[in-house]
């Protein structure tokens, strides 16, 4: 047992009487007061008083000095963040209302943090494209996962579509059979324009992505068909320009490179990085007088198709690629070779890839296999710091959110997974950005020290390189000879 200690409280009154007015002073009496104040004011006693008293006004001001409001352990609190174990909760999942199922082919989050989420689904391949198969992709409310929030009924199947950056009412979205389609929600389930199917892209519309422009209007589509089209959503019967990626710069589309990805900054809006099924990176200036002069230079360093490429929100001169079993980030400046890389993956290929908005050292990717690995490449390239098991079935596509704390992926079975990652992923670092910055110097400097021929492959890498390059070869000729039935069997 424990002693405990009893203690009786007594209440008790106390009657103030010091101070107030003397008894024949009447405090009602305007004169007797003013007298009385004269009077004591002349006092000594009185005046010695208020000189000490005065000296408070010091411990005022120091008071005034001080900020109330600050945070005296915000750092504190942000190192526990960080140094928490990385993780990642799957909170929603989203599933394709149909019975036959389709690819997920891309994801847009509706800016300025809107819950909705757009998602084309369409099937890439057309031997197994049946009659019964829908055409329709939805726009969903990450909120409500049973039913989305819109339909759209598009008159061929949408593989990319992206919400308008300015005006968050407007999509715009690239289809199977090469048209270009603008949409708004409010005005019901069907585009409001078109393109005509003779002046649109002759292939697939892998990429379509809105312009920084003043009328905000302007956007710019790739396709296999080896065309970059630009276009005016107000006035769509044809696109207002055109580039052929033909590296021999003659325009010749027998020659050009099919687009399967896209890049674009705003801080640079005439320049624009495209990933081709051939395994290069063309770096394009729409502002060039030429169209010979608008490819500039290509970066070879992937053996397959450029599945995924991005600017990095932070440093717009590094971006990011997806092809052969692996990541690569590249520096504008040096073509020879990428500044960085991961290790390939031989159970399954990438898919896709995205930079994290709020974190300059984080990105995403996504493969066949059903995983999500996230990569801080402050700290190491070769392994991801969290790999989650997301789906059983390969992961086509993947977005984070604007705000950087909510990721979502589309799989093969027409299931979006809604994950949301730990506070550590998605808070910058103190010095994060200037210290990544520091590392890209140092590798930069590297590789041009590098560029006279010293860079060898790995023993590891040289006997990998034939299995890469034959099972890359394998998938180029069966999409090649997809496309050549489908050409052969399609209306135009």
């Amino acid at each position: 047992g424990c002693d405990h200690k009893w203690i009786e409280y007594d209440i008790q009154g106390i009657n103030h009487v010091e101070g107030g007015w003397p008894k024949d002073i009447n405090s009602l009496e305007m004169e007797q007061t003013i007298r009385f104040r004269k009077k004591v004011e002349k006092d000594e006693i009185y005046m010695n008083s208020i000189q000490v008293l005065g000296e408070v006004t010091q411990c005022v001001g120091q008071n005034n000095a001080v900020d109330i409001y600050q945070e005296y352990f915000k750092d504190e609190e942000l190192l526990d963040e960080i140094q928490e174990a990385p993780s990642v909760k799957i909170v929603n999942k989203y599933r394709d209302p149909n019975q036959v199922k389709r690819n997920i082919t891309c994801l847009s989050w509706q800016p300025s943090g809107g819950s909705n989420l757009a998602a084309a689904y369409s099937c890439l391949e057309w031997q197994k494209a049946t009659a019964d198969l829908s055409k329709d992709s939805y726009i969903w409310d990450i909120e409500s996962p049973n039913k989305p929030r819109s339909v759209l009924k598009p008159t061929s199947q949408l593989v990319c579509l992206a919400y308008n950056p300015q005006d968050l009412n407007f999509l715009v979205s690239g289809s199977l059979n090469g048209q270009i389609m603008l949409w708004d929600p409010r005005a019901g389930q069907h585009p409001t324009t078109v393109s005509p199917l003779e002046k649109s892209h002759m292939d697939p519309v892998y990429e379509i992505i809105w312009l920084q422009s003043a009328t905000e209007t302007e956007a710019f589509s790739a396709s296999t068909d080896g065309q970059i089209l630009w276009w005016d959503v107000r006035q769509m019967s044809e696109p207002t320009e055109r580039l052929m990626l033909d590296l021999s710069r003659k325009e010749n589309p027998d020659n050009a490179l099919g687009a399967i990805s896209m890049a674009y900054s705003v801080t640079m809006v005439n320049t624009f990085i495209v990933g081709t099924e051939q395994g290069a990176v063309v770096y394009c200036n729409r502002a060039a007088e030429t169209p010979a002069e608008k490819i500039v230079c290509t970066y070879d360093g992937h053996h397959g198709p450029v599945y995924a490429i991005q600017k990095n929100p932070f440093f717009s001169q590094n971006f990011l690629t997806v092809g052969d079993w692996g990541a690569r980030i590249w520096s504008e400046d040096i073509k020879e070779s990428s500044i960085m890389w991961t290790n390939r993956h031989q159970t399954a290929y990438l898919t896709d890839a995205c930079w994290s908005p709020v974190r300059p050292s984080l990105f995403f990717t996504v493969k066949m296999d059903g995983v999500l690995d996230i990569w801080d490449i402050l700290f190491k390239q070769n392994d991801p710091t969290l790999s989650v098991k997301v789906r059983d079935e390969p992961l086509c596509c993947v977005q984070v959110h604007e705000a950087g704390s909510k990721v979502v992926s589309g799989s093969q079975l027409g299931v979006i997974s809604l994950m949301e990652i730990s506070k550590g992923l998605c808070t910058q670092q103190n010095n994060e950005q200037a210290l990544l910055g520091e590392r890209e110097k140092i590798l930069r400097a590297q590789k041009v020290r590098d560029e006279a021929g010293n860079m060898e492959e790995s023993p590891k890498e040289l006997i990998l390189r034939p299995e890469y390059d034959f099972y890359n070869l394998l998938e180029s000729e069966q999409r090649r000879k997809q496309w050549e039935t489908r050409q052969r069997v399609k209306p135009r």
